[in-house]
């Protein structure tokens, strides 16, 4: 499905949103991992708005595509993907992460509409994702499962178990990322537990891998289009990003792993949120087709 230069400033109109509501709601709620949140928006972006298979009005529809986000800690960004989809009521937001809210930091599938697993622990979206296309194969259905790791959380021998069994039986009807943006809560990825050389590992371990930048529309649709079209074995896209993404004094900043807001950061963050989506509107006028 290639992207015209409509789609991509539409695309790019509708992340610009979606980082503004995740940055309102981890205002309202106090705090949030908004760091994460950003670095893995445009992934969630192009993904609900241009390539999943989904019914808005029947959000349990059997044929739908899935999406597992593995990320955990990116819940906030999830939450503001599934209210502004039109799944839950935007007005939850303002209580996420509050006492009796339905929108936990961590996402809670028999709470949320739309969530397809719980977000609580990290490690075991991949296996949940070789389920269900385990399972799509199995009854002969043609729904893709898009699953989204962090790299952090790559650290866990259960991707590597859920990996090898991906790579077994040929699940070629999941499509997987990993949200590159080299930090976690404690440091830098490659100080903490040294993942590269991070590609040779996915391809050791029998995926076809696709290194990108996973702040690009345009790189993001390219891969994806790739996964669609090679189904001889499964793909992994290393997205490598920028935690805090669009926000000047959080990105590649570990410490925003997690963090609040007072009104002075709350406006600035606002302000840089405009000028980064005017800057990717100009890239997309001007390499788009």
């Amino acid at each position: 499905m290639p992207l015209t230069k409509q789609e991509w400033l539409a695309l790019e109109k509708k992340a610009n949103d979606l980082r503004k509501l995740c940055l309102d709601t981890t205002y309202w709620a106090g705090s949030a991992h908004i760091g994460g949140g950003m670095s893995v928006m445009d992934i969630m972006t192009v993904l609900y708005h241009k390539y999943m298979h989904l019914d808005k009005d029947n959000p349990n529809w059997e044929d739908r595509d899935r999406f597992i986000l593995s990320k955990g800690h990116a819940g906030v960004a999830y939450a503001a993907v599934l209210c502004d989809y039109g799944y839950n009521d935007p007005e939850q937001l303002k209580t996420f992460n509050l006492s009796n809210s339905k929108m936990g930091i961590h996402l809670d599938s028999n709470k949320v509409v739309g969530a397809d697993a719980s977000t609580g622990s990290l490690g075991h979206g991949l296996s949940i994702a070789a389920g269900t296309g385990l399972a799509a194969k199995i009854k002969g259905k043609d729904y893709k499962t898009f699953c989204v790791l962090g790299d952090g959380e790559c650290d866990e021998g259960s991707n590597w178990e859920a990996a090898m069994t991906i790579a077994h039986y040929n699940i070629t009807n999941v499509i997987s990322f990993v949200d590159r943006n080299q930090c976690m809560i404690d440091g830098p990825t490659e100080e903490v537990m040294k993942l590269e050389p991070f590609c040779d590992k996915w391809r050791a371990f029998g995926f076809h891998v696709i290194e990108i930048d996973g702040n690009n529309i345009k790189e993001l649709c390219d891969a994806i289009d790739y996964a669609y079209e090679n189904t001889e074995k499964p793909v992994m896209i290393v997205a490598n990003t920028v935690k805090g993404c669009g926000v000047d004094y959080m990105e590649g900043d570990y410490k925003w792993h997690y963090g609040a807001l007072n009104e002075e950061k709350y406006e600035q963050a606002k302000k840089s949120l405009e000028a980064f989506y005017k800057k990717r509107c100009e890239r997309a006028e001007k390499e788009g087709a």
